[in-house]
């Protein structure tokens, strides 16, 4: 297994990310982080973990450079940009199938929060090479007119004790093609609660395999 430093490059920007490479991985997941957090975020490399141990490749990356982040902090004004995040994800996606040691991989999506929505939409326009999307706590509400395009199997992960979020999924999930939605007994939003990020990362594992095999 070996984990390399990548840096992205955008119009204007180019962004951190991880990229770990099993020994034979079996696909790759691209990771879309929540509002407010980064490639660093302890939860979502906890579940990459898990995915790396099931022979999955794994790309963490920031969606916003180090100036962008010290702003949102300040003002939020990057957090909600759906279209600026899922306009990232599919240069990442790009990206990934530009190299060697990934183009050949079938690729999935793992979002938090508003992530989730960005990888939605992200999944709208890159149908093609998006074979399969978690969503842990997310917003799929926040896709807008592109969660009636996209084509990939979701699996919608929601805590039991986040009833909000838990609302607005099944409302989104009537509009997805292919999904399947799953209550974590005992979870809030953020999945702090003993147990409820294992459960997170034991059905990610398992939707990926089944789809990127």
């Amino acid at each position: 297994m070996t984990t390399t430093g990548v840096a992205i490059d955008l119009p204007g920007a180019v962004l951190n990310g991880d990229l770990t490479l099993p020994d034979e991985p079996r696909g790759v997941v691209l990771f879309a982080h929540g509002s407010g957090s980064s490639r660093h975020s302890p939860r979502n490399r906890a579940v990459a973990g898990g995915l790396v141990g099931a022979g999955l490749s794994t790309l963490l990356m920031d969606l916003l450079t180090e100036a962008e982040e010290r702003s949102d902090a300040e003002t939020g004004a990057f957090r909600f940009d759906i279209d600026l995040l899922a306009s990232r994800l599919t240069r990442a996606i790009d990206w990934l199938g530009e190299r060697a040691a990934t183009a050949s991989l079938r690729l999935g999506l793992f979002g938090a929060s508003t992530g989730a929505a960005a990888a939605l939409v992200a999944a709208a326009h890159r149908e093609e090479r998006v074979a399969a999307v978690v969503s842990r706590g997310g917003r799929p509400d926040l896709a807008g007119p592109a969660l009636d395009r996209v084509r990939a199997p979701v699996l919608l992960l929601v805590g039991a004790h986040d009833p909000q979020v838990l609302q607005l999924n099944e409302l989104a999930a009537h509009r997805l093609h292919d999904h399947a939605l799953t209550v974590v007994p005992g979870a809030g939003h953020l999945f702090e609660e003993p147990g409820t990020l294992e459960r997170v990362t034991e059905e990610a594992v398992d939707w990926f395999r089944r789809h990127l095999a």
